[in-house]
């Protein structure tokens, strides 16, 4: 059950990339997607390193101690759909839309933590879960902010010089 599910997200995710990287801002959305994939792999590395979590089934065993389909693929995914329906609000609209998206996960990863082998908590909770896509989204949301703040600083040092 669990190999299906993981092709499933596999499927899913690879399905979802040409809708997400099209258009002007595509390159914006590469920069999400990528720095995403490094976050969650740093972060995951860090969590199944001290034994907070487990993959007991993942992709490459042999290779990689954490799911990479959760790290490059999944998360970075979400990551892109969460700036991009969040990008142009204020700081309250985006703690609401953060919750779209770590509610779900932290309630479903509870729920495959007692009901599947895909992951094994053992020093991990719900609020783990939460704290940390929470972190992760901000910590993207916050480049992403950071990169709108230059572009606009740098528009404004054409027009001066213009």
């Amino acid at each position: 059950m669990e190999k299906k599910l993981l092709n499933l997200l596999n499927v899913m995710c690879i399905a979802s990339l040409p809708f997400l990287f099209r258009g002007s801002k595509m390159r914006g959305n590469l920069l999400i997607f990528f720095s995403k994939g490094v976050l969650a792999t740093l972060v995951d590395a860090y969590v199944v390193g001290t034994k907070r979590v487990s993959y007991p089934v993942r992709p490459f065993p042999k290779i990689f101690k954490t799911n990479i389909i959760y790290d490059i693929l999944f998360f970075p995914i979400l990551s892109v759909i969460w700036v991009k329906i969040s990008y142009n609000d204020n700081i309250g609209k985006i703690l609401l839309k953060s919750l779209i998206f770590s509610v779900p996960m932290s309630l479903g990863q509870w729920y495959l933590e007692r009901n599947s082998k895909l992951f094994k908590w053992e020093k991990w909770s719900p609020l783990h879960t939460f704290g940390s896509v929470n972190f992760t989204l901000f910590t993207i949301r916050g480049l992403v902010g950071l990169l709108k703040k230059l572009d606009k600083l740098k528009q404004n040092q054409n027009m001066t010089n213009n």
